[in-house]
């Protein structure tokens, strides 16, 4: 993977909805435009973020699994991200 984070939240382990509650801690200490690497194990994370971008203005760039893990890569929006 190319994508160079700026930040990585080590969700795994966490059951649902933790992987998203911390992502939205990071996101909070980031500057827009900056980029959160996101490792979740929880399969519900998978549907989460998806719809967490969705409906904010951060944007999933990409997204993959690994094994048992999940990779969530999250470019911080401007704006009235929530």
């Amino acid at each position: 993977m190319a994508l160079q984070p700026d930040d990585l939240l080590d969700a795994r382990g966490l059951p649902c909805p933790l992987p998203l509650l911390k992502a939205k801690q990071a996101l909070a200490r980031l500057a827009p435009g900056q980029l959160l690497e996101v490792m979740a194990t929880d399969a519900g994370s998978w549907r989460d973020f998806e719809t967490f971008t969705a409906q904010s203005s951060h944007e999933l760039l990409e997204r993959e699994e690994r094994g048992d893990t999940y990779h969530y890569w999250i470019r911080k929006g401007g704006e009235g991200n929530s």
